[in-house]
């Protein structure tokens, strides 16, 4: 390619995966449903594919469009960790609490924590920082990453982060850990799928049939590899990196999915995906907060936050 993809239109195209319509994805991308519809056209005819279907009832993102999402989320990744760099160097001081996090517990209960801390605090938390969507990266108090459970884990070894927060079913090795709160996984598929018409399915029918599945190392998919222990499990008949990702292709039709319940609740009452029970296995986790050094945590922020998770 002579030009590059422009990223507020590789934006989009996430947030349509993720919204589930071009209208919800132009208004979370602030920009009017025409001008969002154009730029996806644009980026369209300068890959040469074909992103997303467009029908009368709305759009929905094609089989290689969800390739392309995944690719363009990592690239959005990497234009963030550029501009947290950059603004790291220009700033060149250290928020006094590092924290990163597994994307379930990123998604749905850390900004609750992060605001309740801050709350506790006296509304700013420590270091007068703000609440804010840990996608949004560092503030004034505290400096926010999201990977999967083996990037938390590695993170928190190495001495990079203050706290960590993963979804791994076990107390790591190596690590101070305690659990925070609890979740289930849960079976989904589309409303069409066979299963959606039964009750419930087998643990071998589960293990045998290719999933819509996150990446390798997410605690989901190591929670649930655990859990149908010793049988073995399918390769996956698709791999993506976030629970959104995960939704939209299993609510589209492209093979179940097993997820948090917190990343479902949404679709299930809307009923864009149908909850199937599994007989002979437990689907439950702990999440866990995680850090290296001593026992008891020497940076007061981090206490504090671990006390508000925990509580």
């Amino acid at each position: 390619m002579t030009t590059w993809p422009d990223l507020a239109t590789l934006e989009l195209l996430v947030a349509l995966a993720d919204e589930g319509s071009l209208s919800a994805a132009a208004r979370r991308c602030g920009v009017a449903q025409p001008n969002a519809s154009r730029s996806i056209a644009r980026l369209e005819r300068r890959l040469g594919l074909s992103l997303i279907h467009r029908a009368t009832t709305g759009a929905r993102v094609t089989t290689d469009g969800l390739l392309v999402v995944e690719w363009a989320r990592a690239t959005l990744e990497a234009a963030r960790a550029l501009e947290t760099g950059v603004a790291a160097l220009r700033a060149r001081t250290q928020a006094p609490l590092v924290v990163m996090a597994s994307q379930t517990v990123a998604e749905h209960l850390l900004p609750g924590w992060i605001a309740g801390w801050q709350h506790a605090a006296g509304g700013a938390g420590a270091g007068g920082a703000s609440p804010h969507d840990p996608s949004l990266g560092e503030t004034r108090g505290i400096s926010v990453a999201v990977g999967n459970t083996t990037e938390v884990l590695a993170a928190a070894r190495g001495g990079e982060v203050d706290l960590g927060f993963i979804e791994g079913p076990g107390a790591p090795p190596g690590l101070n850990s305690v659990v925070v709160a609890h979740d289930d996984l849960v079976l989904v598929v589309a409303p069409q799928h066979p299963w959606a018409a039964r009750s419930r399915v087998r643990a071998e029918e589960l293990a045998a049939t290719p999933l819509v599945a996150r990446e390798s190392g997410s605690g989901t998919r190591v929670a649930l590899r655990r859990a149908l222990a010793p049988l073995d499990v399918a390769p996956p008949a698709l791999e993506l990196a976030s629970n959104a990702a995960v939704r939209v292709s299993a609510a589209a039709g492209t093979a179940p999915a097993v997820l948090s319940r917190l990343a479902v609740d949404d679709a299930l009452r809307a009923g864009t995906l149908v909850e199937v029970g599994v007989d002979g296995v437990d689907l439950t986790r702990n999440l866990r907060a995680v850090w290296a050094g001593p026992r008891r945590l020497t940076n007061p922020a981090a206490a504090a936050l671990l006390a508000t998770a925990a509580g």
